[in-house]
């Protein structure tokens, strides 16, 4: 007999939901079930919209778990009578830019930058990464599950084996930069790549080198690494800083998992944020309108680049939708987060070569164009820091922390009016930043405060984590408000623990 669910009983019962661009959740409840259910919802409202496409790409990364789900995956697909394009392991702007090219959607398999027993479907449309308004759309579809398909313990009954991959994507992918950028463009650069086990590692070798630099690999991992670039581990700062003590790096490139958000270090091993790295990386390429997060570091505004800045909340889908925005004007428009992925929405032209659009995330953009830049100029990435306005961000996060939980304390406390608001933050950080003057709520609470720092607490979307994000006139500074906003939120644990 038959089971109907829909996909909000389906996210309730087994705890995978909807986060950034997709679903995602603990691996172990990813089952064969959720994921075949998933892919089928996604699929009815890709028909509904488009009833003649029926080819759709699949990838992922190279987290254990995610061969499995992939094939479950695949096996909705093809039992909905599509047909199945294995890309196989590869990152995820470069699946996406597959499926637009070929004008048909896909399924990026990767948990991005969370731990390794965590896992999720990424879903884009033929032209991109899936609208929050796509969001509502596959939530809103309710799935027939056949008898036989699924066991009693949410597995397949027939395995199901995907097709051979194929790197069809990698090869668009890095020939989309080389083109672009032309070779030499980056010659006489030393560049350290820290391997790990990001997805993108072998096609940033490929393209580094093929643009000119010395391209030196390392750190290379067979098992998983969750590298967060927006908060990274003190293993990998003390590594970057090691590997250029000899002075042998311009600098040192990395990825997330996925391959979707950039690391970019200095000569001296100095990891640059990715908010600053996105504003460098957007003045190197000419972008004249920019869609970016609230927790974005405000030297955007503050460098005077840029004709217009639309600020946005946290997360690629309202960047998407800013930049769509922006784009009624014409301009050379683009987005990018605060852990550094960075969207390219117009089409840029130079020398009569063109680079199209990829409105994902990408890593390989924003490092390409910085190193350019200072190769052009003959100073090191550091010298390119100091062009921006004095403004450094941190930002961290507390793991293990009930989203619903860091909600309601964030809410709580921006809750009423402003004289109200002020008093509770005077109650709960003192005089550490000085008297607020400012509160934004389009995503968390922002507060800003008479010394023109900054705090942001938000429960995270896709894991269960309370982060802060925090800005100040110095590194040092930034990084203390970092220090006393976790101490303050693990306060906040302790009541959540007690209660």
């Amino acid at each position: 007999m038959s089971q109907i669910i829909s996909i909000d009983s389906l996210m309730s019962q087994s705890g995978v939901a909807f986060g950034t661009s997709g679903a995602r959740g603990l691996a172990v409840s990813m089952t064969d079930k959720v994921c075949w259910t998933y892919t089928k919802a996604f699929l009815q409202y890709i028909s509904a919209k488009d009833p003649d496409t029926k080819t759709i790409a699949l990838g992922g990364d190279l987290r254990p778990s995610t061969a499995r789900i992939l094939a479950a995956c695949a096996h909705a697909a093809k039992h909905a009578g599509w047909t199945v394009i294995n890309c196989g392991q590869v990152p995820s702007p470069a699946l996406a830019l597959f499926g637009q090219e070929k004008k048909i959607p896909s399924l990026m398999i990767t948990g991005s930058h969370i731990p390794e027993d965590r896992n999720g479907i990424k879903f884009n449309t033929a032209t991109g990464e899936i609208t929050k308004e796509d969001e509502a759309g596959i939530r809103a579809q309710t799935v027939e599950i056949p008898d036989r398909v699924i066991d009693t313990l949410g597995g397949l009954t027939v395995r199901h084996k995907p097709p051979t991959a194929k790197p069809r994507p990698l090869q668009a992918y890095a020939e989309r930069y080389i083109k672009f950028f032309e070779i030499g463009s980056l010659q006489g650069l030393r560049i350290g790549l820290y391997e790990h086990s990001t997805v993108g590692r072998d096609v940033a070798y490929e393209v580094l080198s093929g643009l000119g630099a010395k391209v030196t690999p390392f750190n290379r991992s067979e098992t998983f690494i969750p590298v967060d670039t927006e908060a990274i581990r003190l293993v990998d700062v003390e590594l970057a800083r090691r590997s250029c003590l000899k002075g042998d790096f311009d600098a040192i490139v990395s990825m997330d998992g996925d391959a979707d958000r950039p690391l970019l270090s200095d000569e001296k091993g100095k990891w640059l944020r990715g908010d600053v790295l996105g504003i460098l990386a957007a003045k190197a390429l000419g972008i004249s309108h920019l869609a970016i997060p609230v927790s974005c570091n405000t030297a955007a505004e503050l460098c005077k680049a840029f004709e217009k800045i639309e600020r946005t909340k946290i997360g690629s889908p309202y960047v998407i939708e800013g930049m769509e925005k922006l784009i009624k004007e014409g301009a050379k428009v683009a987005g990018y987060e605060a852990n550094g992925g960075f969207l390219l929405r117009t089409p840029l032209v130079e020398g009569g070569r063109t680079l199209n659009a990829l409105p994902t995330r990408d890593a390989l953009l924003p490092i390409i164009a910085v190193l350019r830049w200072a190769n052009h100029y003959k100073v090191p990435v550091s010298a390119l820091l100091g062009t921006l306005p004095p403004r450094y961000t941190s930002s961290n996060r507390l793991k293990d922390f009930p989203s619903d939980q860091g909600k309601e304390h964030v809410e709580a406390l921006g809750k009423g009016t402003k004289a109200s608001i002020k008093s509770k933050v005077k109650k709960l950080f003192g005089d550490m930043c000085g008297t607020l003057t400012e509160v934004d709520k389009t995503d968390g609470l922002r507060l800003t405060f008479d010394s023109g720092e900054i705090i942001h607490l938000r429960p995270s979307g896709n894991a269960p984590e309370l982060r802060c994000y925090n800005e100040a006139a110095t590194q040092v500074r930034a990084e203390e408000l970092t220090r006393k906003c976790l101490e303050i939120m693990e306060k906040w644990r302790v009541v959540v623990d007690e209660e």
